[in-house]
């Protein structure tokens, strides 16, 4: 599973490793959806694979196909491998809704773990993904005294998308690694990795929506955002005077069986307008500035007060209208 994207610190990481002296906690942190998880499966799995004397390893973090690390953590049965995340709210709908955290009962079960060696050589590994997720204050403080006296050989990789959120104590006592945006070129060759059927259009539009988080991109994967880039592209155009392309927007986008597409859009418009800026000077820029600001606002009262979604849509498309307008009376 060959991560893309974030070198620096998959060279930083990897640096600590071959120091000898490598902290027993680390804070991942950075933007949702840039790769942290899928990082810290990754360092784990080589952590694991190393202290067995996994033999003919290449370099970096990659493990070659077959490892027995790999195949055992598959498998749920390396006995030196814990991960915590959120768990389904009905454990008999695995693909349900899930808790709203991880709780303290979860951290707890750690414990016995804890009061043991580890099985398979003299490291254990536990990726908690995302730390931000901790039932609080039960679960924070149960983490607490393991980061605080760690047991032997156990090292915690921490996710976390909002590091200011976590107590003060736990930040303390973690070495942060910083994961930063992909660039275009990055999360477009993760998308094409996931999606090999997608077109050229939608992989784009699935880019720009991204703004740099593949993981980001891919919740919209399969919601034709192109031919919302493609009607909002229309009414920036020549600034929709009949409301007809809003009016037809907001009629497809509002009925409840759009309600992703929907989500999409609240992403989309704001995001829509910036790009649409940075190609503008003056009095157009200015205007495109105030236009993005307001469908940030709008769009983060639509999720909050749960908006009528046509009127929303309606609204938002209204503001990217005001480009075309702005620019038509400005080549006047």
């Amino acid at each position: 599973m060959a991560l893309i994207g974030n070198e620096a610190a998959r060279h930083a990481f990897r640096a600590a490793m071959d120091s000898g002296a490598l902290h027993h906690a680390w804070l991942l942190t950075g933007p949702e959806g840039v790769g942290k998880g899928a990082f810290a499966r990754l360092a784990a799995h080589r952590l694991l694979a190393e202290a067995l004397g996994a033999p003919n390893l290449p370099p970096g973090l990659d493990l070659p196909e077959g490892d027995r690390t790999t195949a055992l953590i598959a498998a749920g049965a390396h006995p030196d491998y814990r991960e915590l995340v959120r768990l389904p709210k009905d454990s008999d709908k695995p693909e349900g809704e899930l808790a709203r955290s991880i709780s303290i009962a979860q951290v707890r079960q750690l414990q016995p773990l804890f009061a043991t060696k580890p099985a398979l050589s003299s490291r254990r590994v536990i990726v908690i993904d995302a730390v931000d997720e901790l039932e609080r204050p039960g679960a924070s403080n149960a983490l607490l005294k393991n980061l605080e006296e760690p047991p032997a050989g156990t090292l915690f990789l921490l996710v976390s998308h909002a590091p200011g959120k976590l107590l003060p104590t736990i930040r303390s006592r973690c070495r942060r690694l910083r994961f930063d945006p992909l660039a275009d070129a990055e999360v477009r060759d993760v998308l094409r990795g996931q999606l090999p059927e997608a077109s050229s259009a939608e992989l784009e539009a699935l880019v720009r929506v991204g703004a740099g988080s593949p993981g980001r991109a891919l919740r919209y994967a399969g919601l034709d955002l192109a031919a919302i880039d493609s009607a909002l592209s229309a009414i920036a155009r020549d600034g929709d005077p009949s409301n007809a392309r809003r009016a037809a927007l907001a009629k497809s986008l509002g009925v409840k069986a759009q309600q992703s597409r929907y989500e999409a859009f609240l992403d989309r418009a704001p995001s829509f307008i910036a790009g649409f800026a940075v190609e503008r000077r003056g009095a157009a820029l200015q205007s495109a500035l105030d236009a993005y600001d307001m469908a940030q606002a709008l769009a983060a009262t639509a999720r909050a007060q749960s908006l009528d979604a046509q009127a929303t849509v309606f609204e938002l498309a209204g503001l990217v209208a005001r480009l075309g307008l702005h620019q038509a009376r400005a080549m006047d």
